[in-house]
């Protein structure tokens, strides 16, 4: 039995809420069950210098967790002077999977930057990032439209991210605390709305990972992608 009496293929209740961040171009806050996220894009009318004069832009993410995200305080990664290798590697991971979705050429020579900070965390914080992500990137450029700054929306494809795992020999999606500490087996799929990849970590724990299960758990992570694309879609309606 999951924690919650979830199906295994059934995602906790996910909800995106728009214009979460007053100053942000772009920005929501998503909540993935108890895992809550602030996500929020940047526009700068600069790239890096290794792209200066290239007729590119960049996207870009930074990645972080309030100190009481978790069960117990944990210390600012600023206090103690450096980011972990964690932080590292998802706030790239996160930039690698927004600019699988968008024109650089396209979108000139600007930098977009995702803030994703981490409010609340059970389980998934990077799946629901990068799912956060994609939403503020959105808005951003819309904006940039509204503004006249572009002339078309820059992003091409829709993206989102999903945990699953093999769990009390069960293949099971959307993984929460609990179930992610104890998985034989785990995986973060980030997959375009037509269900092509855009980036998989998958990890065994105990045993190599079966065919039969990484195909199981393809499969749950697909139809959980195609969810959170309609979620995503309806938070990007216009309101009344």
């Amino acid at each position: 039995m999951r924690p919650n009496g979830r199906p295994r293929d059934a995602m906790r209740e996910i909800t995106i809420e728009t214009g979460a961040s007053t100053y942000a171009e772009g920005s929501c806050l998503i909540k993935f069950g108890g895992t809550h996220v602030l996500c929020s894009a940047s526009v700068e009318s600069k790239v890096p210098p290794w792209l200066r004069g290239g007729g590119k832009g960049w996207v870009t993410a930074e990645y972080g967790m309030l100190p009481r995200a978790t069960h117990s305080r944990n210390r600012r990664e600023a206090t103690a002077g450096k980011q972990s290798g964690r932080t590292q590697e998802i706030q790239r991971l996160i930039g690698r999977s927004l600019r699988a979705a968008i024109d650089l050429e396209a979108l000139g020579e600007r930098q977009v930057t995702v803030d994703c900070d981490v409010l609340q965390a059970d389980g998934g914080t990077r799946t629901a990032s990068i799912t956060g992500a994609w939403v503020a990137l959105k808005l951003a450029m819309a904006y940039l439209i509204e503004e006249g700054v572009i002339t078309s929306d820059p992003v091409h494809s829709q993206l989102a991210a999903v945990s699953c795992g093999l769990v009390d020999n069960e293949n099971r999606l959307d993984l929460e605390y609990e179930e992610d500490r104890v998985a034989q087996a785990d995986a973060n799929f980030v997959l375009a709305a037509d269900g092509s990849i855009v980036e998989i970590q998958a990890t065994a724990e105990d045993t190599p990972i079966a065919e039969s299960d990484f195909l199981e758990l393809f499969a749950l992570a697909k139809a959980g992608v195609a969810n959170l694309c309609e979620i995503q879609n309806s938070a990007l309606k216009p309101k009344a």
